[in-house]
Order: structure tokens, then sequence, then C-alpha cells
């Protein structure tokens, strides 16, 4: 897309269209739809509104989001009557902290017997305020208070060109967020508030769009069915180029053992610590750091960062009992190069705190055993 104000970028079967207008983007409606939305405003089953939208509140780089209005609803009925000129009983929208020039597009047509087509309209940031259903809240709401926005959102809205009952707009509305946490997971993005993977960001928000004056009627959306296969493969695919757009979040980006590990705290600043605390630190910061971008990307380190992660996972859901573990991850660390011990010389039992050491404690060592044999590497 290029600068302009407004611009149509994109046209549905049905007449509808999709447009940038400023720092949003704005689906207008010809004709009556279905919407089902997670925003604040008119949220909810509607039959009656005339538009949807997703805009960029972002006011730039290191300055935070301003709220124009008491509550969340005010500030998005603003937004839709001042900056998009519409009318806001008859729309409802969502908002990010992420660029329009950075949507994704994804269209999917059967052409078969009882054709539809299914869009995905992605714009995402996820790396600050990812999180992994079930981590420990941040806030409870309050009344009507609004907490300020944290940048990183995954918002959809999700076009279905076919007329759908309520429940089966419902259960598109299931299989669009589970083809958002798969496309996470095979990104293998971390969460921001535990060390678990991430299945989104804390303020992700859905429109599902579709239209009743289709003469193809279709009444299941879930994984079995033509309409749950294309959404499923749309949101996954827009989410991913809308998370490489934005903030370069893609197979590329994530072959890097900090990536790998960094949820269970093998970063820069803690790899770092652990040189200056337990070896001989006879390198500079800049070198030690200049060293470490030299092999964080190394085929073989990041194969076996990879498998030592998923190590620790199994072993924090229970999946892996605390020796296999130990065991395995000792082989792993003698596979990428480090100094260790193969799990025919590992006996639990040789190593006392190892007696009384819970879950957390494991992890821990794994962790502290990992980064070991990677600061020997750098110091080589």
């Amino acid at each position: 897309m290029d600068g302009c104000d407004y611009m149509k970028i994109f046209e549905f079967s049905n007449g509808d269209e999709l447009h940038h207008y400023k720092k949003a983007l704005v689906v207008t409606f010809c004709d009556e739809r279905k919407v089902l939305s997670t925003g604040p405003d008119n949220g909810g089953l509607r039959t009656d509104l005339k538009a949807v939208f997703n805009v960029d509140i972002n006011p730039g780089a290191g300055m935070g989001c301003v709220m124009r209005g008491e509550t969340y609803e005010k500030h998005m009925d603003n937004i839709a009557m001042e900056d998009l000129g519409l009318n806001p009983t008859e729309c409802t929208g969502l908002c990010t902290a992420a660029s329009m020039e950075n949507v994704s597009i994804k269209t999917l047509r059967f052409d078969a017997f009882s054709p539809f087509s299914v869009t995905a309209i992605v714009t995402a940031g996820i790396e600050h305020n990812g999180g992994r259903v079930g981590d420990k809240a941040g806030w409870h709401e309050c009344g009507e208070e609004f907490r300020e926005i944290n940048p990183g959102t995954i918002n959809i809205l999700l076009y279905i060109d076919a007329d759908l009952d309520d429940g089966t707009l419902v259960r598109s509305l299931i299989t669009c967020t589970e083809a958002k946490v798969a496309a996470i997971q095979e990104l293998q993005v971390q969460s921001c508030s535990s060390r678990g993977i991430a299945t989104g960001s804390g303020t992700d928000g859905v429109i599902v769009i579709s239209n009743p004056k289709s003469k193809i009627r279709l009444t299941n959306a879930g994984k079995n069915s033509k309409l749950g296969e294309y959404i499923g493969r749309t949101v996954m695919e827009a989410i991913k180029e809308a998370l490489s757009l934005q903030s370069d979040l893609n197979p590329r980006s994530q072959h890097d053992i900090i990536r790998r590990l960094g949820r269970f705290g093998v970063t820069e600043d803690n790899l770092w610590a652990y040189y200056i605390e337990q070896k001989t630190g006879k390198m500079t910061r800049a070198e030690f750091m200049d060293r470490l971008d030299h092999k964080r990307k190394e085929s073989r380190l990041v194969t076996n960062a990879s498998l030592y992660a998923y190590l620790l996972d199994q072993l924090d859901w229970r999946l892996l009992e605390m020796e296999e573990v130990w065991e395995a991850a000792g082989d792993l660390i003698l596979c990428s190069g480090m100094k260790g011990q193969c799990s025919e010389d590992i006996n639990l039992r040789d190593i006392p705190e190892a007696q009384t050491m819970d879950k957390e404690g494991t992890i821990q060592r794994l962790v502290n055993q990992y980064m070991d044999g990677l600061t020997d590497i750098l110091e080589e």
C-alpha cells in the first residue's frame, strides 16, 4: 500500500469493499451482513451494522496510546465518528498498535458444488504482549476503567461469503482461534508472562462476517468441514505473514538459540551474568556479544537448542520424568559440542541435590547446565 489517505485495497465477490483509510482498515457493506465481533462497540452478534474496522492507535515510537473516551467503548465510538466518518451505532471495530501497512490479506475460494470464499484480513504483533492462556493476569477489570493497551495485538477480520446460521458463525470463531494458536505454535513464539509457548497476545480481537444474502448456506465450520479447512488455512497463512511484516517474526528470525531458549532464561543478559559469575571473565561484554552473535544461529546449536527446549517442556507438562529428561539433556549437551556427560554416565543418585530437587529446581539446573556449556564454547 502507498501513503494515500484513502484507498480501496480489496473487493469481495458480493460487492463489499475493504478500504485503507488514514490509520484504519474499513470493510463497508453494500447489503445486510451478519457480524460476530469481540469489539467493545456493538460487540456480539449483530445484523444491523454497515461497516467493521481495525484501527492503529499507536501515536508513534516511544509514545503511549492516548484514550479518547472514558471507556474503551467510547474511545472506539469517537474514532469511528471523528476519524473514519462512521456512525458509531452502525459499526464495530478493533484497535491495535500494529501498522495497517503491514496487513496480510489471504483468500481461498471453493468453486465446486456449493461455492463460497473465505478471506482473512490480519494485522499482528505479539513479541511484547504475547501470552499463554492461563498465564498469571496483569490486571483485573474494575467498573468501566480501561487500562492502557500493551503493544502487540493479533486482530483478525474473517469474511465468509456464505450464509451461516448463528451456531456456525460462533463455530467459525472457534476454528479461527485454533488457527491463530497453531500459527503461533509453529513459530515457537514465547509468552512474555511465563516460560510457555504463547497462544496469542493479551489483547487479540476477531470480527467474523457472513453473508445472509448468499445462495450458499453452510452449517458446519469445524475442522472436518471444507469451510473449517479454509478458515484454518487463510488465518494461519495471514497471521504468519502479518507477524513477519510487522516485527520480522518468521522461521528465519526464529532460527536462533536465544529465541528457542529465551523463555527459559537463556537470554543475552543472563548469559553475560553467568559468564561473569562462573567463568574467567576475560572477555569484555562487546567481545562476548560478538562471539554470541556468531554462534547463535549456527545450525547444530539451533537444532539441539530446539530439542533441549522441548525436553524442558515435556518435564513442565509432566510427560517425561525428571530422570528421563536429565539423561537426554546430557546427550544433547554433548551433541552440541559442549562439555558434559552422556546418559550412560549420569546417575541422579550421585548428585546429592537431585534427591530433593523439584520440577522447578530441575529445570533451572538444566538451564544452568546449558548456559555453562554455551559460555564454554564462547570462551574457546
